[in-house]
């Protein structure tokens, strides 16, 4: 019988000063009272690209197959991953309008990190007081407060 898949819980969060602007990303993985913490940051970026980027990064961290419970506040990532995806790569990487799909480049990146692992992704509402989601924002912040410093 195979080993179990170990269960991990991603928090991941990105934000912008201005879209676009400066950005910033976290991702908090948990996994048998074990923490770490991601973050990173870009000069000239868009929100929806630093939530992208959380989650990437927090599954490309990931060594072995998983299974992760992956929570957002950002209803693009999620329904990218959960929704459209499928389509957009039938299609050739172009929407519903036969426009090229924005993004394509980390909508693919993350198509390849997750294949290894079952995700349940879970939509939290942003600001609302989830103390996993808040904490996530602040580094997301901070990591932009950081990158800016070091500017």
């Amino acid at each position: 019988m195979p080993p179990e898949q170990p269960e991990i819980r991603i928090t991941t969060d990105g934000a912008c000063k201005g879209n676009p602007g400066p950005g910033g990303w976290a991702a908090i993985l948990q996994w048998n009272g074990v923490e770490k913490v991601l973050q990173g940051a870009e000069a000239h970026t868009t929100n929806n690209r630093m939530e992208m980027m959380a989650a990437l990064r927090a599954l490309e961290a990931l060594k072995r197959p998983s299974t992760v419970r992956l929570s957002t506040d950002s209803r693009y990532l999620l329904d990218g991953m959960t929704r459209w995806l499928h389509g957009w790569k039938r299609n050739g990487w172009r929407n519903a309008s036969k426009q090229p799909v924005k993004n394509a480049d980390l909508w693919m990146a993350l198509d390849q990190a997750a294949r290894p692992h079952v995700i349940h992704w879970e939509w939290v509402r942003g600001h609302s007081g989830d103390p996993m989601n808040e904490r996530a924002d602040s580094l997301a912040n901070e990591a932009i407060a950081a990158f800016r410093m070091a500017d």
